[in-house]
């Protein structure tokens, strides 16, 4: 059902207002209109772009949480962050990452966003890669759309944590990654850092 253009406004505000992450094509499929027309909707709203939102929104939501790297040096935005236990960033591949002769990404800047993402989830104010295992399922192609998720395996007492990342375009996994991290301080059975005890 076509609707009139106060209304579609509305609507669509709404929409963005409840998922920020939604690409402006599901919008036009959603709306029934072309592509331009949500982009001249947005301007009018004064809605950014997705890309826009989604930092916006990670700035907002993650800047105080992330402690082991400033958030612009994550590589990708993070979409969701519970420390010392699971992490999400997703990274668009676009021009400037790809080899010009097959448009294929180079495996630095998946490798990137899964490392950068296993440093972040770290609770704690220094957090480096002791050690990586990982694997390449696939060439990642300019494009395409990276979600990696990170979980946090195995809080040790040795001041090691091993954090597995699984990367993903659509529901084909595309990169495996377990990162052995040193951190500073060492997190004992109970939950409770060394650094906080009296």
């Amino acid at each position: 059902m076509r609707r009139n253009k106060r209304e579609r406004q509305r609507l669509l505000q709404a929409t963005i207002e409840e998922n920020p992450f939604i690409t402006d094509e599901q919008l036009a499929e959603k709306f029934s209109v072309s592509i331009q027309t949500i982009r001249l909707d947005r301007l009018e709203l004064s809605i950014p772009e997705l890309r826009e939102r989604i930092k916006h929104v990670a700035e907002r939501t993650f800047a105080d949480e992330v402690k082991s790297l400033p958030i612009e040096e994550v590589i990708g935005e993070i979409i969701d962050m519970q420390l010392d236990e699971s992490a999400i960033s997703i990274f668009d591949v676009k021009k400037e990452h790809v080899f010009k002769r097959n448009r294929i990404a180079r495996g630095h800047h998946v490798f990137a966003q899964a490392n950068s993402l296993a440093v972040a989830v770290i609770n704690d104010e220094l957090a480096l890669t002791a050690k990586a295992n990982i694997r390449f399922m696939r060439p990642v192609k300019e494009g395409e759309r990276v979600v990696a998720k990170a979980k946090v395996k195995n809080l040790n007492e040795n001041g090691r944590t091993i954090v597995e990342v699984n990367s993903y375009v659509g529901q084909e996994l595309v990169f495996q990654g377990e990162f052995h991290m040193y951190r500073s301080n060492v997190v004992k059975k109970d939950g409770e850092n060394d650094e906080n005890r009296n």
